[in-house]
């Protein structure tokens, strides 16, 4: 028993190496987690929303129709929420206060998903919210399609995540308009 002790590192490790030689199939995991690097492409593509993933249409509420890949060449803030989601509502008015300072430098694009059309007007009309309101009409990637409510990305220039929130926040902190500001001076 004193020698297992003594030895159970010498011994794990000889376990290991003897499974490398003896499985093949171990020795392949092995090499793909522990000795890889992932792929530039593969850490841009998880960070980036494609062209293709940005051609998303956005039926106005209270602006125009849109694209959101007529933002492309603008830093975004992407909102996923509902009239329904508490706390969707409760980070609504930081948002808002966000948006009347960085209106002129940062697209707001906020997507209500879930919803009833009529129930978001009367949320924008009952709060005298102005910023800028879409339903999509076409489909989500996987990528952005949120898990939970609300979820919010703050897209840079070509579709780059920049930041990503699955939580009600305090858009409207010192922190946010300082990071807006480093990301679009």
């Amino acid at each position: 028993m004193n020698f297992l002790r003594k030895n159970w590192l010498t011994l794990l490790l000889s376990v290991f190496l003897v499974s490398m030689f003896l499985f093949p199939d171990f020795r392949a995991f092995v090499q793909r987690q522990i000795l890889m690097k992932p792929s530039l492409e593969k850490v841009e593509k998880d960070v980036t929303f494609t062209a293709e993933e940005m051609n998303i249409q956005l039926k106005g509420v209270n602006v125009p129709d849109a694209n959101l890949a007529d933002f492309k060449d603008k830093v975004v803030f992407l909102n996923f929420w509902g009239s329904w989601c508490p706390p969707c509502r409760a980070e609504y008015p930081s948002i808002q206060k966000l948006y009347e300072a960085k209106k002129n430098k940062v697209a707001f694009v906020l997507i209500a998903m879930q919803d009833e059309e009529e129930k978001v007007k009367k949320f924008l009309a009952d709060n005298n919210y102005t910023t800028p309101v879409y339903f999509a009409t076409s489909p989500l990637s996987e990528k952005m399609l949120p898990k939970v409510f609300p979820t919010t990305f703050i897209l840079g220039k070509n579709g780059r995540i920049l930041m990503k929130e699955d939580a009600a926040k305090d858009w409207n902190s010192e922190s946010v308009h300082q990071f807006l500001e480093s990301v679009n001076p």
